[in-house]
């Protein structure tokens, strides 16, 4: 049999040295870990780290006591953060930096917007008279968007899932209140990219703004300077919606779009709103029937810059409209095109008037012609013989021959008619006048009597 020798047993000194080079391997190893799943040096990272703690400390650009070099020290902080992430690739952000730089990023961006200094009802977003806030602490707000957004381009939807939630898109949706058009402009950027990457999230972020458009509508805040923006976002939305259109996208347009038309404030969102809307019809034609009651139902009674901006999107839609829908809206469209050419406001009348060289118009107006010439011809001539504007009594001279030379017979038995029915009411009203007269000499006669 063999013998076996005893091992030797390790020193004390030995074991501790055997620990140390295993900590110094893991420790090692760790670093080219990290470095190998990302894009930075150790030098890089710490760096990161250091610029991400001095700019998480906001200033408010409104307060005397701060320090116009430090705001400025941090810019460059803020600069220097945003070159050394610009060059980031997919999934190479580890959680060490992510973690503090959405903090920082929140920190800034989150904050309690000023009260409104001006009304946002105008005739059009490019209103000469409308002068937007600018937000104070610009200088430093567009640089952390252009760091967000960075991270949202550029990092995977996994990636980020953990920092931007259901609360972290609630806190963008509520800074679109902001009045600065350079901010919006940054969230509606940043919102729709992480609309465009976060498929689970998309439900919500709908629902979310829906939530914003139905507050504006019906709970009495008519001050929301991002209602365009959002719009702006929805329009992008519905031009990727498939045909058939799902039940839920046909609510969205019934329940939101079409009451958005109500609002006073329609004229500093009026483009935005008009070009979802007329995707919606582009897809089914059908849903024009509806938008078309919707729209006359909201028919302002004193706004008449809404007027001229309603008449040309009923315009737009006729375009897009077929036979069937021609026969249904034909009477109701034409009652309210004449209602506005007999308007006293001349920008209203004229724009209705324009409305007859549109040969779809035309041509739905023939669908329904022995209902609506009736109601055109009273409008006509109600015009031509006591319309103030002299430009309006012409136009109307010009359609009047125009639907003279397409259906005179028609139009001759309209004009007869109307004067028949002149002659009558006429009649009718002397004879309540002379009724009335009866009325008042009895009335005299009694208190006559009465006194005597």
């Amino acid at each position: 049999m063999g013998v076996h020798k005893k091992s030797p047993k390790a020193s004390p000194k030995q074991k501790s040295a055997t620990l140390k080079s295993l900590l110094d391997h893991d420790s090692r190893y760790n670093t080219s870990s990290r470095q190998s799943h990302t894009d930075f040096s150790l030098s890089e990272y710490e760096e990161i780290l250091s610029l991400v703690s001095y700019c998480s400390y906001t200033y408010t650009f409104t307060d005397p006591s701060e320090s116009p070099s430090l705001r400025n020290l941090k810019r460059e902080k803020l600069t220097k953060l945003l070159s050394i992430i610009k060059p980031l690739k997919k999934s190479v952000a580890p959680d060490e930096i992510l973690s503090p730089l959405f903090a920082m990023i929140m920190a800034n961006l989150f904050r309690p917007l000023p009260p409104s200094n001006t009304s946002i009802v105008r005739i059009s977003p490019d209103d000469d008279d409308f002068v937007a806030t600018s937000a104070a602490a610009w200088p430093h707000l567009h640089l952390v968007y252009e760091i967000l957004l960075r991270l949202v381009v550029h990092l995977e939807a996994k990636t980020l899932r953990e920092y931007i939630d259901d609360f972290f898109v609630l806190n963008l949706l509520a800074l679109f209140q902001s009045e600065d058009p350079r901010e919006r402009d940054s969230l509606k950027n940043v919102y729709h990219k992480i609309y465009s990457k976060f498929h689970s999230s998309r439900s919500f972020m709908r629902k979310a703004m829906n939530d914003v458009f139905l507050h504006y509508i019906f709970g009495g805040d008519e001050k929301h300077c991002g209602i365009g923006d959002l719009l702006e976002i929805w329009g992008t939305i519905i031009n990727g919606f498939s045909v058939p259109l799902k039940e839920e996208h046909k609510l969205f347009l019934m329940r939101v779009l079409v009451p958005l038309h109500r609002p006073k404030g329609l004229q500093a969102y009026h483009k935005q709103l008009a070009y979802c809307v007329y995707q919606f019809v582009e897809k089914e034609p059908m849903l024009g029937v509806v938008v078309v009651k919707g729209v006359l139902r909201y028919w302002p009674m004193t706004n008449c810059q809404k007027e001229v901006l309603l008449i040309g999107e009923l315009e737009e839609l006729v375009e897009n409209m077929g036979i069937e829908q021609y026969k249904i809206l034909a009477l109701p469209l034409c009652k309210q095109i004449t209602k506005c050419l007999n308007s006293w406001n001349s920008q209203v009348a004229e724009r209705a008037l324009y409305v007859w060289n549109n040969e779809r118009f035309v041509k739905m107006t023939m669908e329904g012609i022995n209902e609506v010439f009736p109601v055109v011809v009273r409008g006509m001539e109600k015009n031509i013989k006591g319309h103030w504007s002299k430009s309006v009594r012409q136009l109307t001279e010009n359609v009047k021959e125009m639907l003279e030379e397409m259906e005179p017979f028609l139009y001759s038995k309209c004009l007869s008619e109307l004067d028949r029915c002149d002659s009558v009411s006429c009649e009718e009203e002397i004879r309540q006048k002379e009724m009335w007269g009866k009325i008042e000499i009895a009335a005299k006669m009694n208190r006559f009597d009465y006194d005597s």
